[in-house]
């Protein structure tokens, strides 16, 4: 194979091999998330064993658990779709080096791998925002429960 071939190949894979690194951050970042949404699960889980069955405070640790517990599993969606990403990014640059060595230059497998992993990122982060939203729809419970326990307070 020729030397300029093969700086071709590398110089085409520049592109998928940025995706992989930043993917990999956002990767981080999500299992970072999930490892708290789990820590608060169990968290929350004891202290719901622990609370007066009748009690208002069960109640909102219920709910709050629902709302850990969701996030949990959109965090695992998100973790996966990145990884299934990454997955595909991988398929893409071994692509590009069989094309060359296989003397196709009609980019026959290399569309296909990284429009599916776009896709797959896409999907991560769909998933990565929805963690948001529920997130903060946990928080504002939290919040509104803070509050009314200050009114009754007073």
């Amino acid at each position: 194979m020729p030397t300029i071939s093969v700086v071709q190949i590398l110089t085409a894979s520049i592109a998928p091999v940025i995706v992989i690194s930043g993917v990999g951050l956002l990767l981080l970042s999500i299992s970072n998330r999930f490892g708290r949404a789990i820590d608060r699960v169990r968290l929350l889980a004891r202290d719901l064993s622990e609370s007066d069955p009748e009690s208002a405070r069960r109640r909102h640790l219920a709910e709050q658990l629902r709302l850990t517990n969701d996030r949990a599993h959109i965090l695992k969606r998100s973790m996966l779709y990145s990884s299934v990403c990454i997955f595909f990014v991988s398929l893409t640059i071994l692509s590009l080096f069989a094309e060359q060595l296989i003397g196709l230059q009609r980019d026959f497998l290399v569309l296909p791998f990284f429009a599916l992993c776009l896709m797959a990122l896409v999907a991560s982060m769909y998933y990565s925002i929805r963690d948001i939203t529920v997130s903060l729809a946990a928080l504002e419970l939290e919040v509104s429960d803070r509050v009314q326990g200050e009114l009754h307070a007073s």
